[in-house]
């Protein structure tokens, strides 16, 4: 496959210390991948990421998003909530939209520290999560049974 792959990218403002590291690290490794972030666009929140993830996804120019959000443990389970909900409705668009949004958000139950840490990592393995399934849905859509073996293995 020689088309090169469009990502939007939602992060949100919400522990931006965190998130905007999070984004940096994301465009840097996307320029190394060779996929082209088509468009950034932030939210307040975590939970406030489904809305824009649903516009970027009716984009023609866009192949699959990534989700960058850090959800930190507070004096309550709000966390949990905002994780929980966060994930569930993104997952539905990916579904609905028959393309992928990788789950970069980190946490629920985290501390500052732990998000942190994970930060380096994180939007690394998001991009690429964003970069490998499209490329996967692509030889998908465009596969044809295999004559000899009458299944076909899409890696």
């Amino acid at each position: 496959m020689n088309k090169k792959i469009r990502i939007a990218i939602v992060v949100s403002e919400f522990n931006r210390k965190i998130t905007f590291e999070m984004l940096q690290k994301a465009r840097a490794h996307a320029q190394k991948v060779n996929v082209d972030v088509r468009y950034v666009c932030y939210v307040p929140g975590s939970f406030d990421m489904p809305l824009i993830i649903e516009q970027l996804l009716k984009k023609k120019d866009v192949d699959a998003a990534v989700a960058l959000g850090a959800v930190i443990k507070g004096e309550t389970g709000h966390d949990d909530i905002v994780a929980e909900n966060a994930a569930r409705l993104i997952a539905d668009l990916s579904i609905k939209h028959g393309k992928p949004v990788a789950l970069g958000i980190t946490g629920p139950n985290m501390t500052f520290e732990q998000a942190e840490a994970r930060a380096k990592v994180v939007p690394l393995r998001a991009v690429n999560a964003a970069l490998s399934m499209a490329i996967r849905i692509e030889k998908l859509r465009n596969a044809k049974p295999s004559s000899r073996e009458k299944v076909t293995i899409i890696d």
